[in-house]
């Protein structure tokens, strides 16, 4: 396999130049990804730039760290991530903020074992190579599931791959299994089980999430788009929760998400069912934006620092979250 970049080199905390970079809300770029979530729908519809009334770049991204990426070089102004690297991000001083919590990973996220590998218990992928992509939140979901059977990355032989790479390695039978999410997730399944996922690894005490962030400039000096923005999120998410049970796999939203995810149809009703998506009134609870979400990131932080995946943990995260974007 090619040479990956080490975790410790998978963002470029470009400080100085976020602070000097002056974007408009017509140059607006938005990082997504190809997690299964309700907001795809509006993303498809173009809901979000009549929201804002102005255009928006969309831009794909394989992973939080790549959106981190992008986000510190001044590319990308808004952009979703999982709470592993936001808490990476934060723990090095990244001017951004999470004014939404867009999802709370339950089994939309698993650690898949091919058939075939001898793998039937933890104890078995002793020896065995494992992939995920690295300072991910299913990086963190394997690395807690990991520490929960008593194993630990000197047993098990774990690889820094992309959800592409993933499904890629998998079919010429590279690695023995992986901690991903769709479209990789629903790919891997077909020829293997799930060994757990990202909702019991939560109960466990290493649950994980997804956010919406923004780049603080952008942020204040753009707070209306940012409302907007949250506010169309915030309404998928609600229409979803009134009417998840016509969200089929014929139906239109669910094949909206699949054009645009490249995920299979049949898995999105599942994987939906597999997440928690918070309303408006939920977001703005001690349980989330107003306190529970900064105290997760820290809790997160401190374990990437045992783990030797960041090197300093903040005592206080709560400049990192806000809720004074979410309007009921």
């Amino acid at each position: 396999m090619a040479k990956r970049t080490s975790s410790r080199q998978f963002v470029t905390v470009f400080v100085s130049a976020l602070l000097s970079f002056g974007v408009s809300a017509a140059d607006l770029t938005v990082g997504y990804q190809t997690g299964i979530d309700p907001s795809k729908v509006p993303q498809a519809e173009g809901l979000y730039e009549k929201a804002i009334g102005e255009k928006i770049n969309w831009r794909r991204f394989n992973s939080g760290p790549e959106v981190v990426t992008a986000i510190a070089s001044g590319d990308v102004q808004i952009g979703n991530l999982g709470s592993s690297p936001l808490a990476a991000a934060a723990s090095r001083n990244l001017p951004i903020v999470a004014f939404i919590v867009s999802a709370q990973i339950n089994a939309s996220e698993a650690l898949v074992v091919r058939n075939g590998s001898g793998i039937d218990k933890p104890e078995d992928l002793i020896g065995k190579t494992i992939a995920t992509p690295f300072v991910s939140t299913s990086h963190y979901s394997l690395l807690g599931a990991l520490k929960h059977w008593g194993l630990d990355t000197r047993q098990v032989k774990v690889v820094n791959l992309q959800p592409a790479e993933i499904a890629a390695a998998w079919k010429r039978g590279d690695i023995d299994g992986a901690f991903v999410w769709s479209p990789a997730l629903g790919e891997i399944r077909k020829t293997g089980k799930t060994l757990t996922d990202a909702a019991q690894v939560g109960q466990w005490g290493a649950p994980t999430f997804e956010v919406w962030v923004a780049r603080k400039d952008f942020a204040q000096t753009h707070p209306d788009v940012v409302a907007k923005f949250a506010k169309v999120t915030l309404d998928a998410f609600a229409d979803y929760a009134a009417h998840k049970d016509s969200w089929t796999v014929g139906s239109e939203p669910v094949q909206k998400i699949a054009k645009l995810t490249g995920s299979n149809a049949d898995d999105i009703p599942e994987l939906l069912a597999g997440t928690t998506f918070p309303d408006a009134q939920a977001q703005q609870t001690a349980a989330l934006l107003k306190g529970g979400t900064a105290k997760a990131i820290g809790e997160t932080a401190k374990f990437l620092k045992e783990q030797g995946k960041v090197e300093t943990v903040l005592p206080d995260y709560s400049a990192y979250v806000t809720d004074k974007f979410i309007t009921q």
